[in-house]
C-alpha cells in the first residue's frame, strides 16, 4: 500500500458499543428487560415450559414496550439466548419548555440538551407543565434504551429562589 491512498470510513459517531447485550433466557427474570421485535421491553411475566418431546424448555415473555407501552410477548427455548437493552436513567435540571413541545435540559457538565420532547404520558406532561408554571425547581429522569430517550420522572426539589 502506498502513502497516497486514502481510507474514508462512514463514522456512525459511535464508540462501538453494542446497544443491546446476550443474555440466557431462562436467567431472564420478571422486572428485567428484554428486546422483543427490536423493541426495548420491560418483562412483567416469565411462564416456562417443561422440556417436550424434542427436549427445549420454553420461556415465555410477557413484557411492555418502555417507551410506547405496547404490550408485547415472545416465546424463545430457555437455553438460547435473548437480547437485552442496555437501559440507562439521567437526571437532568429543567431549564425551559418550548412551544413546540420540547424541553431544554441542564446536564451535569453544565452544558444543555434541548433534543427532548415532552412526554407523552398525560399525567406526567401535566405535572411537568403545571410545575413548571409555578416556577417550581423540577428534576425530570430521562431513560435511555438502544438509541431513543424519553422522559420518565419527574422530582420536585423545591421553589426556585
Amino acid at each position: 500500500m502506498s502513502d497516497s491512498e486514502e481510507h474514508h470510513f462512514e463514522s456512525k459517531a459511535d464508540a462501538g458499543a453494542s446497544k443491546t447485550y446476550p443474555q440466557q433466557a431462562g436467567t431472564i427474570r420478571k422486572t428485567g428487560h428484554i428486546v422483543i421485535k427490536n423493541r426495548p421491553c420491560k418483562v412483567v411475566e416469565v411462564s416456562t415450559s417443561k422440556t417436550g418431546k424434542h427436549g427445549h424448555a420454553k420461556c415465555h415473555f410477557v413484557a411492555i414496550d418502555i417507551f410506547n407501552g405496547k404490550k408485547l410477548e415472545d416465546i424463545v427455548p430457555s437455553s438460547h439466548n435473548c437480547d437485552v437493552p442496555h437501559v440507562n436513567r439521567t437526571d437532568y435540571q429543567l431549564i425551559d419548555i418550548s412551544e413546540d413541545g420540547f424541553v431544554s435540559l441542564l446536564t451535569e457538565s453544565g452544558g444543555t440538551k434541548d433534543d427532548l420532547r415532552l412526554p407523552s404520558d398525560e399525567a406526567l406532561l401535566t405535572q411537568i407543565k403545571d410545575g413548571f408554571a409555578e416556577g417550581k425547581d423540577l428534576i425530570v429522569t430521562v431513560m435511555s434504551a438502544m438509541g431513543e430517550e424519553q422522559i420518565c420522572a419527574l422530582k420536585d426539589i423545591g421553589p426556585k429562589n
